[in-house]
């Protein structure tokens, strides 16, 4: 029986995690390696799985990009579950859509009581996002993948007649939709509940900004400033820095926050009850924006036009902490902050981040060296945006590398083991560790590189790259270091 269940205290100790998102496994799913790699961090004494947003993605790959926040993405559906369940034969020809289809039909005319009850359960448990994105989804594939805002004037403003007649003619396809959504959450708590037997919390991902083709804004567009025609009158972004002089336009439409405010920012409710249902621990990026945002005109192709504009990020906070009680969220506040976004994560009690491979500039003021850290942090060697330790720091120039070994004092290890002793070795309460890096994993193997969009998000690791030794030097750290 799939159920919901409140996040369990993560931060209670001091923890170390590690970083690989589900699609980095070897089978790139919710199956048998999935629950091996749990269980490869239950025999190090790691304690937290940390992953990136799970939902169905664009053709880029990126989940912080995805066209729903609510669903799961299909493909990390394990074929081979559904054999073990009997839904399918253990032997099949086809890919993964084709065998999700045989399962679909073996649903349909083959599955007992008792499971569908279950599903039905499932299906109005999730209805508040369910119905939305299926018919999002079966209509998305019927227009050849085009955006929303161009399937014509009564699909795009929702008009009800045009609904009622697209749910009738889509009928068998909104159907097996909602199946697989059925079928991925069934694997997604079977390996939450395995993770919790092993003693590993899990911990995700939600990005602020969403797509704005996907199913989330298609649906309530009245949360977000579009026109007429469902387009953005702004976006998102950053502004100018020292990093690029025209800023960064992400492109993502920005919330409506006056009339969110006067609903009891309800679409954040629901927002945060799905990612609280499947975890335990929250990461939330560009935390910055839940104090201000910057706010570009939508005819602007960069992002020099943009200017601030104050968010009531403690009015939503109060809500999702009357609502939920707990906020168990991890606030991404790297980059240039200002005291009023520190004020807010402290207010309620939000670790901030911390990544190493930002320390070793020269300065000992700065923020990311291991002797500023505090205990309500969450330290990093890298992340899914930073290459991997060992390219880092074989990119640096010769002076800097005598600096950052000099501070590291583990002359005799290669890289990038001095910098995992220093993240574990940190008075953070939470050290992850990319999984790359535990492998030694230099140039050409990092996740994501951020302001491209082609090779991105497809790195996978094998397992014989996971020797017992590397087991026992975990294990030996975690006690070393208290975690």
């Amino acid at each position: 029986m799939i159920g919901n269940r409140s996040p369990r205290p993560t931060l209670d100790r001091r923890r170390a995690g590690v970083l690989l998102h589900p699609t980095s496994l070897p089978s790139g799913d919710f199956g048998a390696d999935a629950w091996r790699f749990i269980d490869f961090l239950a025999e190090c004494g790691v304690s937290v799985w940390q992953m990136l947003p799970l939902g169905p993605t664009h053709e880029d790959l990126s989940p912080y990009h995805a066209l729903s926040v609510h669903a799961f993405n299909p493909l990390l559906i394990n074929p081979t579950r559904l054999a073990e369940w009997g839904w399918i034969p253990a032997r099949i020809s086809g890919g993964r859509a084709a065998q999700l289809g045989v399962a679909y039909e073996w649903w349909r005319g083959y599955a007992d009581a008792d499971l569908r009850e279950e599903a039905q359960a499932f299906f109005d448990a999730e209805s508040y996002w369910l119905e939305d994105y299926a018919l999002f989804s079966a209509l998305r594939a019927r227009e050849q993948h085009q955006s929303w805002w161009h399937w014509g004037p009564a699909l795009r403003d929702r008009k009800p007649a045009a609904l009622v007649e697209a749910r009738r003619e889509l009928e068998e396809e909104i159907d097996r939709i909602r199946f697989e959504q059925f079928v991925a959450a069934r694997q997604w708590h079977a390996l939450r509940a395995h993770a919790d037997e092993r003693g590993v919390r899990l911990f995700g991902d939600m990005p602020i900004f969403v797509a704005h083709d996907s199913a989330d804004v298609w649906a309530r567009p009245d949360c977000f400033r579009l026109d007429a025609a469902g387009q953005p009158e702004v976006v998102a972004g950053v502004p100018p820095d020292y990093f690029s002089a025209t800023g960064q336009r992400w492109g993502n439409p920005l919330y409506d926050w006056e009339r969110l405010a006067r609903h009891g920012f309800d679409w954040w409710m629901e927002r945060v009850r799905t990612e609280f249902a499947r975890f335990d621990l929250v990461r939330v990026d560009h935390f910055r924006g839940f104090e201000a945002s910057w706010e570009i005109p939508a005819s602007a192709r960069t992002a020099v036009e943009g200017v601030w504009r104050e968010v009531p990020g403690a009015a939503l906070f109060d809500s999702l902490r009357d609502e939920f009680h707990t906020l168990p969220f991890v606030a991404e506040d790297l980059g240039l902050i200002t005291p009023a976004v520190h004020a807010l994560r402290e207010r309620y009690g939000m670790p901030g981040m911390l990544v190493l491979q930002f320390g070793f500039d020269g300065s000992p003021e700065n923020p990311y060296v291991p002797h500023h850290h505090q205990k309500d942090r969450v330290v990093y060697t890298g992340t899914h945006d930073n290459d991997t330790t060992r390219s880092w720091f074989e990119g640096l120039d010769a002076q800097a590398q005598l600096r950052v070994v000099d501070y590291l004092g583990f002359q005799h290890e290669p890289m990038p083991w001095p910098m995992i002793r220093a993240a574990f070795a940190s008075v953070a309460q939470l050290a992850v560790i990319p999984m790359q890096d535990l492998l030694g994993a230099g140039r050409g193997h990092r996740m994501n590189t951020p302001g491209t969009t082609q090779g991105n998000w497809k790195w996978r690791f094998e397992w014989d790259e996971v020797s017992p030794p590397l087991v026992t030097r975990l294990r030996h750290l975690m006690s070393l270091y208290g975690r």
